[in-house]
């Protein structure tokens, strides 16, 4: 079976389009978490969002796997949950980064939706 100048040029945009698919897909599993174990969520109030960091101990601690419905569990749970600020600032070598900033508490009543985080820049652990 031969293929005419269109298949071909099908074929090299299929072939073109899985190597680049390859390429991209292992940082995009790893987005939004750090080496350390940070994942990132972003939490949508009533009034502003805010970027937290939460570790893998403090998502075990809300008892899940680090999910969106383990910190929504949570945070409804208890009604309050406190976690790291992130934003986004220069590493040294000029590459951006997110990093923590300052402890914050989020409440219950005031929080609309949590969404997972997810970044392709370095997620920097805090140092406690």
């Amino acid at each position: 079976m031969r293929l005419g100048k269109l298949g071909r040029l099908v074929l090299l945009a299929a072939a073109i389009g899985f190597i680049i698919g390859a390429i991209t897909a292992g940082p995009a599993l790893a987005q939004g978490r750090s080496e350390g174990g940070m994942q990132l969520f972003k939490i949508i109030t009533t009034k502003d969002e805010v970027t937290i960091g939460l570790s893998a101990a403090e998502l075990k601690k809300l008892g899940g796997g680090g999910d969106v419905d383990s910190v929504a569990s949570g945070l409804v749970g208890s009604g309050t949950l406190t976690a790291w600020m992130y934003a986004v600032r220069k590493a040294p070598d000029g590459k951006l980064q997110h990093a923590p900033v300052r402890r914050v508490a989020v409440f219950a009543n005031a929080v609309v939706r949590i969404e997972p985080f997810v970044t392709d820049q370095e997620v920097v652990p805090p140092s406690q």
